[in-house]
């Protein structure tokens, strides 16, 4: 039985955009054609399709999952295997908050008035989370799911908040280091994936109230960014002219809270459309190169330094938002604009 693209479509949940994308990135080649030149697929096309959405589900880049299908010994049992660990992480993440609203009905018809610590950790496990990300991601992310995140991501906002709170500089080597610890545990609590980071940042700057409970104010993040673009700035100069570092540091200054809301915008375009030939790609990618162009300058190499020091320096890599998906989305809409 061999499915037209429409169908796969319907029949999958995803659109027939998204299906013509992957077979133009050689993700997911039809194994045939009709008289009418329509794509047809086949089981193992099929197959194929269902491990590339589970690799999506888990967080890897479409650039990532071409390579990582390519290698022998993929296995599809193995996969599912990961997915059936991921349903039983869902599965006990929704007991625990079934166990919680027990409590809050047999503190009810006790006539118990619940705690506001109780009210709040069952709203936040209802809501807040749920508007940003499935279930099944969330089980995936260490940040909502692993008990002992909220008591380090504790320890880390107050080590930061005694260092705003006497007044010490974030060009301090002491804040520097707690920026580097805090974009690195950041990383590793979002599953070390781009997208996560990118969707939990978003959630964070769009809910007050979230915001308010997790203890981390937007000064705090500022003071954060700013240690921490510091402290990148040393490693850059390694690479880079004196005068691109300066360059720089007036960038990190002013512009750079306008990095988190462009990356916001690109990522939505790419879901709601491939092509980096679309029109508001290319007035996207526009946007880019203008914001890339004021943090580094236009001096003859300097791009390629920049390159350079990215490729051999781990630490300027740590909760980088930018993958080489979204950048080869924008290299090609750039070219074509």
């Amino acid at each position: 039985m061999m499915l037209k693209v429409g169908e796969l479509a319907r029949r999958s949940g995803l659109t027939v955009r998204t299906l013509h994308h992957y077979d133009s990135i050689g993700l997911l080649k039809p194994s045939g054609r009709s008289d009418a030149g329509y794509r047809l697929y086949n089981r193992d096309d099929v197959a194929r399709l269902h491990q590339v959405q589970a690799l999506r589900r888990f967080g890897m880049a479409l650039a990532d999952i071409g390579q990582f299908l390519a290698k022998p010994g993929t296995s599809l049992p193995d996969l599912i295997a990961r997915q059936i660990d991921s349903l039983d992480r869902q599965i006990a993440e929704a007991a625990k908050l079934r166990e919680q609203l027990a409590v809050l009905r047999g503190q009810l018809l006790a006539g118990e008035e619940p705690e506001l610590a109780t009210w709040l950790t069952t709203l936040e496990q209802m809501t807040v989370y749920d508007k940003y990300f499935t279930k099944e991601e969330l089980a995936q992310l260490p940040i909502y799911s692993d008990p002992a995140a909220s008591e380090e991501w504790a320890k880390l906002i107050e080590a930061v908040g005694q260092k705003m709170s006497a007044g010490v500089p974030p060009s301090d080597p002491a804040v520097q280091e707690l920026a580097q610890k805090w974009m690195a545990t950041f990383s590793r609590q979002a599953g070390h994936s781009v997208d996560m980071m990118r969707r939990l940042d978003h959630m964070w700057s769009s809910e007050e109230e979230y915001r308010k409970m997790s203890g981390i104010s937007l000064a705090m993040r500022d003071y954060v960014a700013a240690a921490g673009g510091l402290s990148k700035l040393a490693i850059y100069a390694k690479y880079m002219l004196p005068e691109e570092i300066e360059t720089m540091h007036k960038h990190f200054s002013t512009r750079a809270q306008e990095w988190p809301g462009l990356i916001t915008e690109i990522r939505d375009q790419m879901a709601a459309n491939p092509s980096p030939l679309a029109p508001q790609a290319r007035a996207l990618a526009q946007r880019w190169y203008e914001l890339f162009t004021d943090m580094v300058g236009s001096a003859p190499g300097v791009r390629e330094r920049f390159r350079k020091a990215l490729e051999n320096e781990p630490a300027l890599r740590a909760g980088r938002m930018m993958s080489d998906d979204l950048l080869d989305f924008l290299r090609q809409a750039h070219g074509a604009a």
